[in-house]
C-alpha cells in the first residue's frame, strides 16, 4: 500500500500523464462507504456491470439484473439480492474471486458510480459486498439510451465460448459505441468501468482490440490496474437484443503518441489480446433505443 487512496500501479499512470497533483485533488471525492444520497440513484437501478476474477485470476466484466430495489444498502454494505446467467462467468466467479467491482450506471439520465468492494461469499441469496471505495464519475462519453415501451428481452440461451474471435464479433465489437471493462489489482480490488465513443471508435485487428483514451477523472483507476496486472475483461451490450459479448485477455496501455495522434481526442491508446469469448442471448437490458450521443465525444 501507498499510504494514498490510489495505489502504486494508478500513481504510476498518472506520473506518466503529469496529472500527479490533479489526481491527489480529485482524489478527494473517493469516500470509504455510500452516501446517503446515492442510496437511492442505487435502489432505482434494475441493472448493474460487476468485475470479477476467475480462477485463474483473469478479469471478466458482467452485466446482472433484476427489478428495482435488487441492489440495497446497509452500513458499509451493499445486497445484490440476484443470481447470474447460466453461462455466465460470474456464475464460478462468485465462487473464486475476493473482489468485486460494481458500475450503477443509468443511461438515461448519464449518471454513474463506481463501488469497489470485497465479497462475502456466506450470503445465501446474492450476494453481499463489503464496500472498500465508493466514488462517482462525471457523464462524458456516456450514450442517452431509454427503453422503449413494450419492448422486450430476447430469450435467454446457451452460452457460446471460444478461444478466438470469429468475423461475426469483430464485427459486432466494430460497430460498438460504448462497451464496460473489468481490471484488477491483485490483492487489493476490482474495479468496473464504462468505455463511450462514436461507432467505429474500437479497432479489432484478428484477435486484437484497441480503443482511444480519452481526457477522464484524471484518478486512472482502470489503466493503473492495467499497469499493475496487465489483464482486462470486456463487455459489449447490444442494447437492442440483449445479448452480450465477453472477452477476457492480456491488456497493455501504448503510450505512443504517434499511435494515438490519427485518433481525434486520443490520449494513448489500450489494447487487449483475446484469449477467451463468451456470447450470451438476453443477459443485457433489450429494447433501448438510442436518443444522442455524448456532446463530449471527440
Amino acid at each position: 500500500m501507498t499510504g494514498s487512496v490510489f495505489h502504486t500501479g494508478e500513481i504510476e499512470v498518472q506520473r506518466r500523464a503529469g496529472v500527479e497533483q490533479m489526481a491527489r485533488r480529485v482524489g478527494g471525492s473517493i469516500r470509504g462507504e455510500i452516501p446517503p444520497a446515492a442510496e437511492e440513484f442505487l435502489a432505482q437501478r434494475s441493472w448493474i456491470v460487476l468485475a470479477t476474477t476467475d480462477s485463474a485470476g483473469r478479469p471478466w466484466a458482467s452485466i446482472l439484473s433484476g427489478t428495482p430495489g435488487f441492489v440495497s444498502i446497509g452500513p458499509g454494505i451493499v445486497h445484490v439480492e440476484a443470481t447470474p446467467d447460466a453461462g455466465d462467468p460470474l456464475s464460478e466467479n462468485l465462487r473464486t474471486s475476493p473482489h468485486v467491482g460494481m458500475l450503477a450506471i443509468d443511461l438515461a439520465t448519464r449518471r454513474r458510480m463506481r463501488v469497489n468492494a470485497r465479497l462475502d461469499q456466506e450470503h445465501g441469496d446474492g450476494m453481499l459486498l463489503r464496500v472498500d471505495q465508493v466514488y462517482s464519475n462525471c457523464p462524458k462519453y456516456i450514450q442517452r439510451r431509454v427503453e422503449e415501451p413494450g419492448a422486450s428481452r430476447q430469450p435467454k440461451g446457451d452460452a457460446i465460448r471460444s478461444g478466438a474471435l470469429t468475423d461475426p464479433h469483430r464485427e459486432w465489437i466494430g460497430r460498438m459505441d460504448t462497451f464496460f471493462i473489468a481490471t484488477v489489482n491483485p490483492g487489493e480490488g476490482a474495479d468496473a468501468s464504462h468505455r463511450g465513443g462514436a461507432p467505429g471508435f474500437l479497432r479489432v485487428e484478428s484477435d486484437r482490440i484497441s480503443w482511444p483514451d480519452y481526457q477522464g477523472n484524471m484518478m486512472f483507476n482502470t489503466l493503473g490496474n492495467i499497469a499493475a496486472f496487465p489483464r482486462a475483461g470486456l463487455l459489449f451490450p447490444d442494447f437492442a437484443t440483449g445479448r452480450t459479448l465477453q472477452v477476457t485477455g492480456r491488456a497493455s496501455i501504448n503510450w505512443d503518441r504517434g499511435a494515438a495522434a490519427p485518433l481525434p481526442g486520443a490520449e494513448r491508446l489500450v489494447e487487449l489480446t483475446v484469449e477467451e469469448v463468451v456470447e450470451l442471448q438476453g443477459a443485457a437490458p433489450g429494447g433501448m433505443a438510442l436518443v444522442d450521443y455524448s456532446p463530449h465525444l471527440p
